[in-house]
């Protein structure tokens, strides 16, 4: 194992494994039991759309306190975010509209600074290996989210307590991570100079910087608004639960496979902005055929799991591939992931909003082909083969 410092090892891979499968299914498990959770609680569909944007928004507010990385070190502020997020799991589980809401606002904060801290974790500690590493973060948070969407109706059918247990469950892996990282919490020096997460003035003041940011939130918009309402949609279409559950896991499984095509093709590549513009779209443009030809659900949502991936590795990608050092990643992380997150956060609800004040999902729906271009048009700036 390698030295970063001179006094402290990289970091194992499996421990980045581990954290990182734990970063998606707390959020994707949410969207096939929303209508049960609607039915319990009582909520409306724009309170569910709150619901939904909540954890975005509080990705956006509490990205930047991934900085305690910087006073206490990436290993001990790694390991507490993780029994952050157990705790608030189990706390949105408990059955209250408030527990609801005040969960998912804990478990969002532990995700946040994960988020921010992993791509400048990967940069400093296997800069030689940056694309094979990152495609192992992506795949592995990718069938994370898949398995807990796929999960989500049988196990709130097949475990005590229904949609509340469904979503509890996803408890104990966040525990097994915090076991697992403690030992490396105690053995880091705690010094924070090894993952300084501070942006500088610089990165902010950077247009490459910014197109990276919008990047990352629109892709992330789009995402966040096809895990949380498309198996609501779908449903209405005609669909059972079930098979609104499965088409998203059949979503999510297919991002990952481009994802890992997608990684090879990177490494050949210096330019991303042709590969942006075909991925965009794609993520986007299939919503026409979902609104025209509902009884093809399985060939949109293929279509759109296939853009949705390649979107995401490209946006992680970007951190590390427009940076120059570990310390410009991880300052472009946080301000792509805070910045980005927030632009991200006003999808969901804008969709239940406007499904409420038109009655249907085709105006909602319609709005995303908009977005795909417009994603389209900052990915061709974020691909250019430069670094802030």
């Amino acid at each position: 194992m390698k030295q970063t410092s001179g006094v402290v090892q990289a970091v194992p891979l499996l421990a980045l494994i581990l954290l990182t499968i734990n970063l998606r299914p707390a959020l994707t498990s949410v969207g096939p039991l929303l209508e049960d959770i609607r039915g319990s609680t009582g909520i409306s569909v724009t309170a569910a759309g709150v619901l939904n944007s909540l954890p975005l928004l509080a990705f956006a507010l509490f990205s930047p306190l991934a900085q305690f990385a910087r006073r206490f070190g990436m290993e001990r502020t790694l390991a507490a975010i993780m029994a952050l997020l157990a705790l608030g799991i189990i706390l949105r589980s408990q059955g209250s509209v408030a527990a609801l809401f005040a969960g998912s606002v804990m478990l969002a904060a532990g995700i946040a600074v994960g988020n921010v801290l992993m791509p400048g974790l990967i940069k400093r500690d296997y800069p030689e290996r940056l694309q094979g590493v990152t495609t192992i973060y992506v795949m592995a948070m990718g069938l994370a989210s898949a398995v807990a969407a796929g999960l989500a109706v049988p196990f709130s059918r097949w475990l005590p307590g229904g949609w509340n247990m469904a979503l509890a469950v996803w408890a104990i892996p966040a525990v097994a991570a915090a076991l697992f990282w403690l030992p490396l919490a105690i053995r880091s020096s705690g010094q924070g100079g090894r993952a300084r997460v501070a942006a500088p003035a610089a990165v902010w003041r950077s247009a490459l910087a910014w197109q990276v940011t919008f990047f990352m939130g629109l892709q992330s918009l789009v995402f966040y608004v096809a895990i949380g309402w498309f198996p609501a949609i779908l449903q209405e279409a005609g669909y059972s639960a079930d098979a609104a559950g499965f088409m998203m896991t059949f979503f999510q499984i297919l991002s990952l496979f481009v994802g890992l095509s997608l990684s090879l093709l990177l490494k050949r590549t210096r330019d991303q902005r042709l590969v942006v513009v075909v991925a965009s779209l794609m993520a986007t443009f299939p919503v026409i055929g979902l609104l025209q030809f509902p009884g093809l659900a399985y060939l949109w949502i293929g279509m759109l799991g296939l853009g949705s991936g390649a979107c995401f590795v490209l946006a992680m990608s970007f951190i590390g591939l427009r940076s120059a050092n570990a310390y410009d990643a991880a300052s472009l992380s946080m301000m792509s992931q805070s910045v980005g997150y927030l632009l991200a956060s006003t999808g969901p609800f804008i969709f239940g909003f406007l499904h409420d004040a038109t009655n249907g999902w085709q105006v909602p729906l319609a709005m995303l082909p908009v977005i795909g271009i417009v994603q389209a048009a900052f990915g061709i700036g974020a691909g250019r083969n430069c670094t802030v």
